[in-house]
């Protein structure tokens, strides 16, 4: 057996050459020693800090919640909490939790498969207007977050949401988190096959599930039949991507070990064909094998990837067939390239019924409890009381009658959710940041709304696809590493010797077509006050110098370094 490694306290030892430290592999019976993460999950299962929340907590205030829930398990039921008020970036990584704690709560409502009616719309845009101050961020996992939100009035969210079929359960913690699905499952004309009946299943088995409430790190599955690859399928933990089989016909092709944050990797295909019918068993055995063979032991290795990146595709495979199916998958194609550059369904588009769903962009994924409510308003007016939200922070309304389209794009566009966005409006997103997350060194979305106007004022011919993606901290939550410009927040210096808030620049990364991790060309950083410039620069030299139908990604990785600052 291997060694059980030395707690953190205690004093380094040598060891023999050849011998293996325990990763914290249960399947390896490595138990111990337990990391603070690991310890309260022992001590207690996250989905029991519930009972707590609404007995005690929600009756005695913020100062009542025990620090482990309070910053542990109350994440299995979606909660946050929020960055104080007037911490400066510069004091993220210095000040104790209990310093960057704001006496409030981000609450994440989970929404599988970006799928809403009308009915659970118009819920979350009452309850953010009653008790979020009026916050709603549709995040690019599909999920709608909350801010603001009191402890003592989280019992009362919970039924509400509850009443009409939403929860946030296991929207954040060390979870299967939402499952995403392509937003036009079922009704696009060109789907290769409905996610659907998988995506129902597993929220049937999986969420809730004590089985799978303990794993190393959070777990992110994609599920899409769609030809459009509209999932983000290259950085999920697990996905399943619609193929179509020579023999078999229709289902899905495996990938796992997918995962951005400091450490980026892309998924792997497995080189497995499912059935739709068994979508949910081989789910279920990939997440067991991350529960029992992930590496729990340090925080920062616990992410399926790294298992992935050291077993490598063929042996995961045998793993997964061998110990947990029980059987062998079918080999099968990988899936075809996709046709359009933009993925998001943005736009007014035929459904396979002859009907339209009609796409439309929020800035940066920003919109509020008012907003939303009239979103269900003309939703229900025009469609059939069916809405969807994208893993590009967009949303969609399904089941639009052709004559009532224009009616529908006219009350859109008077809330400022336009169907015809610039490249810009469509092209940029951005995470939380500093004004609400406590891992955040900058602004984000405020800037990114910002730089969405100059460059529509300073460049309103550029009609190249084009992504922006913005991010507080080096966490990725908003893709920066897969952008066509992604900016990581950080700490700058200006022309006058100032620290103030900048960006890393990482240029010509890409999922879909030609997937890769963008380029960091040495001591590239602006400054968030010349952020419109900089960009403004980079796009005219891309439009001067790329070749026929050369896209910015590979522009940027054969542009000379002094054309890309």
């Amino acid at each position: 057996m291997a060694d059980t490694p030395k707690p953190a306290s205690a004093a380094p030892t040598r060891r023999k050459a050849g011998r293996h430290r325990g990763e914290g592999q249960w399947a390896a019976g490595h138990f111990t020693p337990l990391n603070a993460n690991e310890q309260f999950k022992k001590d207690d299962d996250g989905l029991n800090v519930r009972t707590r929340i609404e007995t005690i907590y929600a009756h005695r205030g913020f100062d009542s919640i025990d620090p482990s829930d309070l910053r542990g398990r109350m994440r299995w039921w979606g909660l946050y909490t929020q960055r104080r008020p007037g911490i400066d970036g510069g004091k993220t990584a210095v000040l104790a939790p209990e310093e960057l704690d704001d006496e409030y709560f981000m609450m994440r409502v989970r929404i599988d498969g970006g799928r809403l009616t009308t009915e659970q719309l118009r819920v979350i845009g009452e309850i953010s207007q009653e008790f979020a101050r009026g916050t709603a961020d549709i995040t690019d996992r599909q999920n709608i977050q909350l801010h603001w939100v009191r402890i003592e009035d989280v019992p009362e969210i919970w039924r509400r949401l509850e009443a009409v079929g939403l929860s946030t359960t296991e929207a954040c913690g060390d979870t299967p988190r939402a499952f995403l699905g392509s937003p036009v499952a079922g009704i696009a004309a060109d789907e290769i096959v409905d996610g659907t009946p998988a995506l129902d299943e597993a929220k049937r088995r999986i969420v809730g599930n004590p089985a799978f409430s303990n794993l190393p790190r959070k777990f992110k599955t994609a599920i899409s039949g769609s030809p459009l690859l509209d999932v983000a399928h290259e950085i999920n933990d697990v996905s399943f991507v619609g193929v179509r089989h020579p023999e078999l016909g229709p289902g899905f092709d495996v990938w796992v070990g997918g995962g951005l944050s400091t450490n980026p990797k892309l998924g792997v295909r497995l080189g497995a064909w499912v059935p739709l019918e068994d979508v949910v068993d081989v789910l279920e055995g990939v997440v067991s094998v991350f529960r029992d063979y992930g590496y729990r032991r340090l925080r920062n290795r616990a992410r399926l990837k790294f298992l992935v990146a050291d077993w490598g595709a063929e042996k995961f495979r045998q793993v997964l067939e061998d110990e947990y199916l029980g059987r062998k998958l079918a080999d099968g194609p990988a899936p075809e390239a996709p046709v359009r550059l933009w993925r998001d369904h943005v736009g007014v588009h035929r459904q396979k019924d002859g009907r339209y769903y009609v796409g439309f962009a929020p800035r940066v994924g920003r919109v509020d409890g008012s907003t939303l409510t009239k979103i269900a308003e003309l939703a229900e007016g025009h469609g059939s009381g069916r809405v969807r939200t994208t893993v590009e922070q967009k949303m969609i309304i399904l089941d639009v009658a052709e004559d009532r389209v224009d009616s529908l794009v006219e009350g859109l566009e008077s809330l400022d959710l336009t169907t015809r966005p610039s490249v810009f409006r469509r092209g940029t997103m951005a995470c939380t940041g500093i004004e609400f997350c406590k891992l955040a060194i900058v602004e984000t979305k405020g800037r990114g709304s910002t730089l969405i106007d100059e460059l529509e004022r300073r460049l309103p011919e550029f009609d190249e696809p084009v992504t922006i993606n913005i991010n507080g901290c080096p966490n990725a939550c908003a893709r920066i590493q897969v952008a066509d410009i992604g900016l990581k927040g950080q700490l700058v210096t200006d022309a006058d010797g100032n620290q103030v808030e900048g960006y890393q620049v990482h240029l010509g990364g890409a999922l879909g077509l030609d997937p890769g991790f963008g380029r960091k060309v040495r001591g590239l950083k602006v400054t968030a006050a010349e952020l419109p410039d900089y960009v403004e620069r980079l796009l005219t030299r891309y439009r001067e110098e790329r070749r026929d139908g050369e896209r910015f990604a590979q522009w940027a990785a054969r542009a000379d370094e002094g054309a890309l600052k």
